[in-house]
C-alpha cells in the first residue's frame, strides 16, 4: 500500500472506490462469530462476498473453525493466504481440479462437496496417486433443485459408496435452504427453515444408521443462519456475506442486527438540472441486479438508473444542494456481485484510510 494514502480522508480519495467501514465490518464478524457460539454451532464463513485472505484470518480470530468457498482457485488463494480448514462447496469435476485438489491437500486441508459418484470416483483416484486424502461431503437438495443429492435413499448409498473408496473420506453433509431466505413472514420463514433443516438431519441419521459416520453437517446462508443454528443436528453454518451486510439481506431477508460496511465512493461529475445529478459509478463499479443501492446521507436522492459509468440520480428538495466535485457513497445493494467488479478494498477507521487489501480471489472462477 503506498504509505503516503495511509491517513488520507475519505473524501480526498480519487473515484469510484469501493469502501470497508472496519469498525462496522470488525462488529458485524464479532456479532455473527458469538451467535453461533451461543447456539454450540461453529462458523464456517463463505468467502464469495470478499475473496480476501486478510478478511479471512479476521474471522478465523474472531472463531471461524475455518471457510466456505466456491471454486478451487478460491480455495486455492485463502490456502495461500494461511487458512487451512477450506470447503469448497461446490461440485469438482474435471482432470485438472482433481489434481489441484490433491496438490492443494499437501498444503491446506480442504473439504469438497458432490452430490453424485462419478464426481469423487476419478477424484480418489488422483488423490491415491498423490498419496493423500481428502474430505469429502454430499450436498443433498433441500428444495432450492439447483444441485444436490435427493435425501433418502440416493443420499444414504452414495454416503457408503465413498465410505469405500480410497483416497477420500466420507465427512458429512451439506444443503443450502436457499429457496427459503426471502420468506416475508418471520414465523413462517423459521418453521419452513427448520422443516428443511430436519430434512437434512435427518439424512445424516439415515447414512449413521446404515453404518458410516457422518460428523459434518453444513447449512444456513446470511438470510438464514439465525435460524439454521437453532436447528437440532447442525454442526456448522456457511453464513458469509453478513460481514458486509447489504440492503439484500436486510430488506429482502430480514436481517436486522448487522451494519452496513460496505459502500461505494463516488462523484458527482454532472448536474443537469435542478432535480438530476450524475455519479461516476455505474454498472462496472456496482451491480444493481439483486438489491439496489441506497444513497448516504441524502434520503431524498434515489437512483434512477445505472448506466455502464454512470449513476443517476434524482433528487429532492433536501439533496439539491449537490454540486460537481461532491463525494456521495452508496451503500452496496448486494456486496457478492460488486466485490467482484474490483481489485482492492479501502479499509476506513472512521474516514481516515488505515489499509488496502487485493481482493486477491477476484477471477478465481475455476
Amino acid at each position: 500500500m503506498p504509505q503516503s494514502l495511509v491517513g488520507v480522508h475519505k473524501f480526498d480519495l480519487d473515484t469510484p472506490v469501493l469502501c470497508i467501514d472496519l469498525d462496522r465490518m470488525e462488529s458485524n464478524i464479532q456479532k455473527m462469530a458469538a451467535y453461533c457460539r451461543s447456539h454450540g454451532v461453529q462458523w464456517r464463513p463463505h468467502e464469495k462476498c470478499h475473496k480476501t485472505p486478510a478478511i479471512a484470518l479476521k474471522e478465523i480470530e474472531a472463531g471461524a473453525m475455518g471457510v466456505t468457498c466456491a471454486k478451487v482457485s478460491e480455495a486455492e488463494v485463502m490456502a495461500a493466504g494461511g487458512v487451512r480448514d477450506i470447503l469448497i462447496a461446490n461440485m469438482i469435476v474435471g482432470p485438472r481440479k482433481w489434481e489441484r485438489v490433491a496438490a492443494l491437500r499437501r498444503w491446506a486441508d480442504p473439504i469438497v462437496a458432490c452430490d453424485h459418484f462419478a464426481q469423487v470416483e476419478p477424484l480418489a483416484a488422483v488423490c491415491r496417486s498423490h498419496g493423500v486424502e481428502v474430505r469429502v461431503i454430499i450436498e443433498v437438495n433441500l428444495g432450492l433443485d439447483r444441485v444436490g443429492a435427493t435425501p433418502g435413499r440416493d443420499t444414504v448409498e452414495l454416503a457408503q459408496a465413498i465410505s469405500r473408496l480410497k483416497g477420500v473420506k466420507f465427512a458429512g453433509i451439506m444443503g443450502y435452504e436457499g429457496h427459503l431466505l426471502q420468506i416475508a413472514e418471520p414465523a413462517d420463514k423459521e418453521r419452513q427453515i427448520r422443516e428443511s433443516m430436519a430434512l437434512l438431519v435427518s439424512c445424516r441419521d439415515q447414512i449413521v444408521k446404515s453404518g458410516v459416520p457422518c460428523d459434518i453437517v453444513s447449512a444456513g446462508g446470511t438470510g438464514s443462519y439465525q435460524y439454521t443454528v437453532k436447528c437440532p443436528g447442525i454442526t456448522e453454518v456457511q453464513a458469509g456475506g453478513g460481514i458486509f451486510m447489504d440492503p439484500y439481506y436486510r430488506v429482502k431477508c430480514q436481517v436486522q442486527d448487522l451494519d452496513y460496511a460496505l459502500t461505494i465512493l463516488a462523484t458527482v461529475v454532472s448536474r443537469p438540472t435542478l432535480d438530476r445529478a450524475v455519479l461516476d459509478a455505474g454498472r462496472k463499479t456496482l451491480n444493481p441486479d439483486v438489491a439496489t443501492p441506497v444513497v448516504v446521507g441524502y434520503e431524498d436522492a434515489q437512483i434512477k438508473r445505472l448506466s455502464a459509468e454512470h449513476c443517476e440520480l434524482t433528487l429532492g428538495p433536501n439533496s439539491r444542494n449537490l454540486k460537481i466535485g461532491d463525494k456521495v457513497e452508496l451503500v452496496v445493494g448486494y456486496g457478492d456481485f460488486t466485490t467482484v467488479l474490483h481489485d482492492e478494498f479501502y479499509g476506513f477507521r472512521g474516514d481516515r484510510l488505515e489499509v488496502i487489501w487485493p481482493i486477491l480471489g477476484r477471477g478465481k472462477l475455476q
